[in-house]
């Protein structure tokens, strides 16, 4: 059985993977790490510092936010442990660290955990690389909850990435269309933000030409989704040599 640390472990995302782990016989968790230390009613004994933790795993699960990634990055560097690294919006010097620790352990960055969006950004570089040449313009609708603070999401950033790069980073990214009047340009993608109520995440990929519409949807309907992907991405991190991986690593072992 893999045992994990779970790096925020009292946050929303450290509860579902909590929740998840506890069913699933190929992982445990065996240790939490959390700022706030036993606040929630963990079934592992929780931590405020990383460097307390005497317990011994095969990888680290990430949740938690920018500002504890430095020393989780140190932690994971000195013990040589791989750490799926979930947290978003890490600074340019944050992200060089990342590549530092890579090179003494294995780290899992994704922009999404989702194992459906990782699937879709396979089909996406498909479909561009057919529909674009063939004139359809591409947008991105991305829908989330009126508290996400960033706009567009790193979903959508990582989805019009994945389709640049296939069409040679060709594309430029329209985010505003208010403040020019002037028709589209071909060679860009728009991306769009809607904020509002509960909604977990919903994103459109559409390819529009010349009387027919392609939409492209992923939808998430709770924060399982995001915890599931992590949960497999760890079991398949653990045990594997130092270098940097993400969630399309994990979709090609299981094919």
């Amino acid at each position: 059985m893999i045992k994990a640390i779970l790096y925020g472990c009292n946050g929303k995302m450290g509860q579902e993977i909590t929740k998840i782990c506890a069913q699933d016989s190929g992982i445990e968790i065996v240790a939490g790490i959390d700022v706030f230390g036993g606040k929630a009613q963990n079934p592992y004994p929780v931590f405020t510092d990383i460097a307390e933790c005497t317990y011994q795993a095969d990888v680290i699960i990430d949740f938690s936010n920018a500002g504890a990634v430095d020393a989780l990055l140190c932690y994971s560097m000195e013990k040589k442990l791989p750490v799926v690294l979930c947290t978003t919006g890490l600074s340019e010097s944050q992200l060089e660290m990342v590549q530092k620790a890579a090179q003494q352990a294995a780290i899992l960055k994704s922009a999404n955990m989702s194992l459906g969006i990782n699937l879709l950004m396979d089909l996406l570089k498909k479909a561009a690389t057919v529909l674009a040449p063939a004139g359809f313009d591409i947008e991105i609708v991305e829908k989330h909850h009126n508290q996400k603070l960033d706009a567009p999401s790193g979903t959508a950033l990582a989805l019009a990435d994945c389709m640049n790069g296939e069409l040679k980073m060709g594309y430029t990214y329209q985010y505003d269309r208010s403040q020019v009047r002037k028709k589209r340009e071909k060679e860009e993608i728009g991306i769009c933000s809607v904020r509002g109520g509960n909604i977990v995440g919903e994103h459109d990929v559409i390819f529009a030409g010349m009387d027919e519409v392609v939409t492209v949807r992923h939808t998430a309907y709770s924060r399982a989704v995001f915890a599931k992907g992590a949960v497999e991405a760890a079991k398949f991190l653990a045990g594997k040599k130092a270098g940097l991986y993400d969630m399309a690593d994990v979709i090609a072992a299981a094919k």
